[in-house]
């Protein structure tokens, strides 16, 4: 089972953890998180996450990113060797949700999970909201006065 990390801007990992341990409490142990400060080093980043990665490895691990091209992914990319450490950049609530429901799949059905459950998250939401019309009496519908069309 692969241990799970994200590295993001700060607050966003901490948060992705919080909310994870909130929806899958039981699950959600092999997840640690890095908060990026604007003023961390890309070094001293590094060095938490080396340190996090080996608290999570289980010899797997996953690590995820907010922003491709950014610190937190740079630093990640620094951490994987393609084999037993991954990286995938984006991370969304519902990539992690996914992740954390099938750990028990190994290291690349994880990843294939999380990249489907991230793209499957993303729609446009209907906008449709209920018309708060008045009630007239003697409308058309005698039988339901609460049916105007």
């Amino acid at each position: 089972m692969p241990g799970l990390l994200i590295i993001a801007h700060a607050p966003l990992a901490s948060a992705l953890k919080a909310v994870a341990q909130h929806a899958f409490p039981e699950c959600a142990a092999p997840l640690e998180a890095l908060d990026v400060a604007p003023d961390m080093t890309p070094e001293e980043v590094e060095a938490m996450a080396r340190e996090l990665l080996r608290q999570v490895r289980s010899p797997d691990a996953l690590v995820f990113t907010d922003v491709f091209g950014a610190t937190p992914c740079n630093v990640a990319q620094r951490l994987a060797d393609g084999q037993q450490v991954k990286v995938v950049a984006g991370v969304n609530v519902p990539m992690l949700w996914r992740s954390l429901c099938y750990l028990d799949e190994g290291l690349d059905a994880v990843i294939a999970r999380a990249t489907a459950g991230a793209t499957q998250g993303v729609m446009q939401v209907a906008t449709t909201r209920p018309q708060l019309q008045s009630v007239k009496p003697g409308g058309h519908d005698q039988v339901d006065p609460h049916h105007q069309q």
